[in-house]
């Protein structure tokens, strides 16, 4: 016999039931495994041939807090040092939480390794849990802050300079560290790469005036599920993967952990591995 109207409407009830659990487990796995490793070539203009294939691993918003703890932290720390790295940078949101409640959480930082340091700036996420307790908590694990300003790396007999920002709207916590790709990059030596670690892409307008190479970013977790997915866009001008603004290459990390919920639709999380390449 023919299937009945009200047939069909339970047919489709529970197909939509079975896809959304199906989608929800989906999520919940793809938020909770360890990142994958992405690799990314940067074409970088006149380039030193010493720099060809300098690594620079980026890890962004873990999230550590109320669902991410040590154990989740040390398999990122132990895959980044796996790849052994020239640089690590890890560029913001690393906390949802106080210092008193999440150190020993975040303790695996200290065992990161690479051949010219690792580096952090702060994200939003720093300055809702006390960033200046976490500054100097991160310091304490033997992480190099950025706060506007830079550092010239010696690589091989070249340079590099490498600088970061604090959080776009860090002014409106404290004005003095409203960020300033600018004073990041004053008394810089020229005739060097320039790379800038800023959390959000939207930084990336005052990077190209600053005469900056590349600006590694987070922040918008690829749009990690729906409906964020569709409100990214409306706050950020770039929300995954490599981009070009006039003479910039800007390229936007999807995350490494996750925000909120254990779930991720569409948007994996990753650690970057980025290989600068004569342009």
């Amino acid at each position: 016999p023919p299937i009945q109207q009200h047939e069909m409407v339970e047919l489709s009830a529970w197909l939509v039931l079975a896809l959304t659990a199906a989608a929800t487990v989906i999520g919940y796995l793809n938020a909770r495994r360890t990142a994958a490793v992405v690799e990314v070539s940067v074409p970088i203009a006149n380039l030193p041939a010493a720099l060809e294939g300098f690594t620079i691993v980026q890890i962004s918003d873990i999230h550590v807090g109320p669902t991410i703890k040590a154990p989740y932290l040390q398999a990122i720390v132990d895959k980044v040092n796996a790849l052994q790295p020239d640089v690590v940078a890890i560029t913001g949101d690393l906390v949802d939480g106080s210092v008193r409640q999440l150190a020993p959480h975040t303790a695996p930082l200290a065992q990161l390794r690479a051949r010219h340091g690792a580096y952090f700036v702060t994200g939003n996420h720093e300055y809702y849990s006390n960033a200046h307790e976490w500054i100097d908590e991160v310091r304490r694990l033997g992480v190099t802050v950025l706060m506007n300003e830079h550092v010239v790396l010696r690589h091989e007999g070249a340079g590099l300079v490498l600088a970061g920002v604090t959080d776009y709207t860090a002014h409106h916590f404290d004005e003095a560290h409203r960020s300033d790709p600018h004073a990041a990059i004053a008394d810089a030596p020229t005739g060097h790469p320039r790379v800038l670690l800023a959390h959000q892409p939207r930084s990336a307008t005052a990077a190209v005036e600053a005469g900056f190479d590349l600006q590694l970013s987070g922040h918008t977790h690829g749009g990690q599920f729906f409906p964020w997915n569709f409100f990214v866009p409306l706050q950020q001008p770039y929300v995954a993967g490599l981009k070009r603004l006039q003479g910039l290459w800007i390229y936007v990390s999807r995350g490494t952990g996750y925000w909120g919920p254990p779930k991720r639709l569409l948007a994996p999380s990753e650690i970057t591995r980025v290989r600068l390449t004569t342009g």
